[in-house]
């Protein structure tokens, strides 16, 4: 708040493609997607049309109880159908953090009401990023994000790339008390960190043989940017609980939900009177849901999980032609149209305010890239082209080479 009080605003007004434009008319090169979530790109008018009609139909109803909307019943059925599970049962939210909330008291309610109140013990990764409501903050393994803590009890911190750790901790812990384990498929806000190659599928391994629920975070990673509808089926590997946000509806409204194995879901699904207290005003929004139909067609009918299967080659390649400039250290990336430059630790040393003034520097040359504690970061559009990733690393490097001179 501070660094911002007195600075120049960037207002952007208008956007188009991977592009938008600020209130001056400078055009900028859109590399993070917004906050991740621009997928299917900015000034869709297939989505907005979709709004429209449903702001004009219904501009809004609660979902609780035995009331629903046409649209958030045919979102849920587009969603279970594309899930990596049998059966899911779907939980609309509206937004991300609503959604780490949500799949945290169902992972528990699931526990209580099959016998087991004593598992409430949540697990995350180093560098994890799920959100910054109460659960989502007490998870993150990202240090800055965590002063004030603890900010909620029975929530254990495991390493981010080592299965055989997650199993050990597990057994300290004493398996009956483990609720979940909450894992990025890539991480995301923490660095653009690729899992180590088996992972993902070691991990779930562990839990499945501990009786914990796997909860795939794939508020970043979902709807085609890494390829898939969710990311984690990438891995191979059918989580308990999918939680999702963002690329829904490519941020045209916000929102957000859990997708719920049908095991998980049983309890609540199935007993009269095991009921699941919970909900927002806004779950299920029909306007909201009307654009994630609108957006799911989109990335369907435009072949953007594919697209995005050939774009990631392509983007680490630019970040990796990097590499070689002094203020770099070394590129990440390689699954999904996401990637990360780390910044050389003596240079950060230095100089920690460094991927700000990076930042900065980049987005004068018209690309808008992302400061990531000790990297900067990369998520644009699956709708980018190769041309745009040149335009994106030209802007990069230039702002490099001005940010080194001064140094």
């Amino acid at each position: 708040m501070h660094s911002v009080r007195q600075a120049p605003r960037v207002t952007i007004v208008r956007g188009d493609g991977v592009w938008v434009w600020d209130n001056t008319g400078h055009r900028y090169f859109d590399g993070t997607a917004s906050l991740w979530y621009s997928n299917v790109g900015h000034g869709r008018a297939e989505i907005v049309d979709a709004i429209s009609h449903q702001l004009g139909t219904l501009e809004a109803y609660h979902g609780f109880g035995d009331f629903a909307t046409e649209p958030a019943l045919r979102l849920a059925e587009e969603i279970a159908q594309r899930a990596p599970m049998d059966d899911g049962k779907v939980f609309f939210t509206s937004g991300g953090g609503d959604s780490i909330e949500t799949a945290v008291k169902m992972a528990r309610s699931y526990f209580a009401a099959n016998g087991q109140p004593d598992r409430t013990v949540l697990l995350h990764r180093e560098h994890s990023y799920h959100g910054m409501h109460g659960w989502g903050t007490a998870l993150s393994g990202m240090p800055p994000n965590r002063v004030g803590e603890p900010f909620a009890p029975d929530v254990v911190q495991v390493p981010h790339d080592d299965a055989a750790e997650l199993d050990r901790i597990i057994g300290t812990l004493g398996p009956e008390r483990v609720a979940a384990f909450f894992c990025e498929p890539v991480i995301g806000a923490g660095g653009v960190i690729v899992p180590p190659k088996g992972y993902i599928e070691a991990a779930a391994q562990v839990c499945r043989r501990h009786g914990v629920l796997f909860i795939a975070d794939s508020v970043i990673c979902a709807f085609g940017r890494l390829g898939y509808w969710f990311g984690i089926e990438r891995f191979d590997v059918r989580p308990d609980l999918i939680v999702f946000a963002k690329g829904v509806t490519s941020g045209y409204l916000p929102l957000g939900g859990v997708v719920a194995a049908r095991h998980v879901a049983a309890p609540f699904w199935d007993r009269p009177g095991t009921v699941f207290r919970h909900g927002q005003t806004y779950s299920g929004h029909p306007a909201a849901c009307a654009a994630g139909l609108a957006n799911i067609a989109i990335l369907e009918r435009d072949g953007l999980l594919d697209a995005a299967l050939k774009l990631e080659g392509p983007l680490l390649e630019r970040l990796e032609s990097m590499t070689d400039h002094p203020l770099v250290d070394h590129a990440r990336g390689g699954v999904g149209v996401l990637g990360a430059l780390e910044l050389e630790s003596g240079h950060l040393a230095r100089s920690p305010s460094l991927p700000a003034q990076l930042m900065q520097v980049v987005r004068r040359r018209g690309a808008i890239i992302r400061p990531m504690g000790t990297a900067l970061g990369f998520s644009p559009p699956l709708v980018t082209t190769e041309e745009d990733l040149d335009f994106m690393t030209d802007a990069v490097r230039a702002g490099l080479d001005e940010v080194y001179r001064t140094t």
